[in-house]
């Protein structure tokens, strides 16, 4: 039986009328006619308006001959041969692009909507199971991957940082229906979003067009997946003013020796691949010939731009291209140099730079500029405000003023099935034989590590929050502390309550009771504490350790019981 359905990569246009006409006219002829492409209309057939670009190819001799000629003294000649097919079609409206082989290398890069493929997988991937992302650290001029083929939570790749910039998020999709679950192979599959978003869409016209309207609906009039919404939130600069200002600022630092060391190289992240794959990287930058070499040049570009004129720097580097090509052994023919291009982008999209007005910090990334640390106290109670939640995993008791640490613990623990009191039983420090660690406070039925304090100031939350990582740090990573603390459990719960000796935490509860009983939320947390306790909590979920925050209620009588206790 024929598959319903292909793994494709759909590509959402701008500024392209939804006709046959203006489909033609936003290709690049001039490239067309170096690949002697043909011209197909499939509008009949599809219903609606839809054009069809293919083209064949022998690139040539494979790089690898000669090197093996070389190497092995075996003569051979195998031609490199590659395909190209893309088809554009109006569906409500919109112009949409898929490539086959090498057809996607024929859509213009300008038309394509570099957040579409993004904006659907944050609205429709499951957040528990996240597969793959791509990242950018703003001010660092670094791209972060991170692959997880069974999936993992959002929280565990420890991306939820107002610096941070995603690119691409790949997972497993939430209900949604496309052609893939209609014809019974179930609702569950993945998707990649980017610029592109590749995912099995339907073969038949009438599934293709079904899918794409599903997912230009999602796109559309749903909100993104809570743990995902902060994607959207990291938004470029956007007052005009400030842009012009921060443009003269780097056209001005662009005409100074190596721009004092604030602009460093980065790579688009819609070419990672590209780059990857290239041999050559071609700069030409307000010149008619262009720099050649094997690994992109920044001190090129640089000194290109430096002897632009004042005012016009910048410019020169919007205007000027990188090219990224792979290498070939025998010389290709004009018709397959265009397929030996991996891909185009203009030269300001390689630069990261920084920049100041005033106090404000600036970073420009992928040709944008945005303010770092702007999002940074919004960024911090977003995660606070996740731990707490209206339905803690485990409950714990109030607590009466008059009781020490000891005291309370000791009544957490009694009368609960599978409870296990561990305050002040400790386990050996590896790192200095004659001290010794307290890992938790108390052990709940189902493994989960609990730690309680009871706070008067940010002094003993810093303690609580260090502990914490200090706790789960020990157990993954040394033998010998997961095999006593797996012995301190079951002594002092006297065999009821066993753990296996390769332990290692899923959930961490802290149980705070605040000053005078005051009641526990984010905004009654002290300032510092709420910084210390973001950190925590990011440091612990890059580990796969969920963390909540329980406030523990202060014992009917209050203050009076605490007083009546010490007459």
């Amino acid at each position: 039986m024929a598959p319903s359905t292909s793994k494709r990569t759909l590509y959402r246009l701008r500024g392209v009328a939804p006709t046959l006409e203006a489909m033609f006219e936003s290709l690049d002829h001039e490239q067309l006619t170096r690949l002697e492409a043909d011209i197909h209309m499939a509008d009949t057939w599809m219903g609606t308006p839809a054009l069809v670009v293919t083209a064949g190819l022998e690139l040539g001799e494979a790089e690898w001959c000669g090197e093996l000629a070389r190497t092995t003294g075996v003569q051979v000649s195998e031609a490199v041969r590659r395909t190209a097919a893309l088809l554009l079609l109006a569906v409500d409206e919109t112009v949409y692009a898929i490539g086959r082989d090498q057809g996607y290398r024929l859509i213009p890069q300008h038309l394509k909507d570099q957040r579409f493929g993004l904006s659907f997988a944050i609205r429709q991937i499951d957040p528990l199971h996240v597969r793959g992302l791509v990242s950018n650290t703003l001010g660092q001029a670094r791209t972060d991957i991170a692959i997880v083929p069974g999936g993992t939570s959002v929280p565990s790749l420890g991306v939820r940082d107002h610096a941070r910039i995603v690119r691409r998020l790949g997972g497993y999709l939430d209900g949604i229906e496309l052609t893939r679950a209609r014809n019974g192979r179930g609702d569950v599959c993945a998707a990649d979003g980017g610029t592109g978003l590749r995912l099995p869409l339907g073969i038949e016209p009438y599934d293709l067009i079904s899918d794409i309207r599903a997912i230009a609906h999602a796109c559309r009039d749903r909100v993104p997946q809570p743990d995902l919404e902060f994607v959207e939130q990291v938004m470029p600069v956007q007052d005009r003013d400030t842009i012009n200002a921060l443009d003269q600022q780097l056209d001005e630092l662009l005409g100074q020796p190596a721009g004092e060391g604030r602009i460093t190289a980065t790579v688009p992240a819609d070419h990672l691949e590209d780059f990857e794959a290239a041999s050559i990287y071609q700069t030409r930058i307000a010149s008619r010939g262009a720099f050649e070499s094997d690994e992109f040049s920044l001190d090129y570009l640089l000194d290109r731009a430096r002897i632009q004129r004042v005012g016009h720097r910048l410019e020169a580097l919007r205007q000027g291209t990188v090219t990224l090509l792979r290498h070939s052994s025998a010389r290709p023919s004009s018709l397959a140099a265009a397929l030996e291009v991996q891909g185009v982008t203009n030269a300001l999209r390689w630069v990261e730079a920084e920049v100041s007005l005033g106090a404000r910090r600036f970073c420009l990334l992928d040709g944008e500029w945005y303010e770092l640390g702007t999002d940074y106290l919004d960024a911090v109670r977003a995660t606070v405000a996740a731990l707490f939640t209206t339905r803690p995993s485990h409950d714990l008791p109030p607590w009466e003023l008059s009781m020490d640490e000891g005291d309370y613990n000791k009544l957490a623990a009694e009368g609960r099935d599978k409870w296990v009191c561990l305050d002040r039983k400790n386990v050996k420090n590896p790192f200095k034989a004659t001290n010794q660690v307290e890992l938790c406070d108390l052990l709940a039925p189902d493994d989960t590590m609990v730690m309680v304090k009871r706070a008067q100031g940010s002094g003993p939350l810093s303690h609580l929050f260090a502990q914490a990582r200090v706790a789960v740090e020990l157990l993954q990573e040394s033998a010998a502390v997961r095999q006593q603390f797996a012995q301190l459990v079951i002594k002092r719960s006297e065999g009821k309550h066993t753990i296996p000796e390769d332990f290692m935490p899923k959930r961490v509860i802290l149980g705070v009771l605040l000053k005078k009983g005051t009641r526990l939320t984010p905004e009654s947390l002290f300032p510092f504490s709420l910084i210390t306790l973001a950190q925590t909590a990011k440091a612990l979920a890059v580990k796969g350790v969920a963390l909540e925050v329980v406030g523990i209620d202060a014992a009917p009588g209050g203050e009076n019981a605490s007083v009546a206790a010490a007459a």
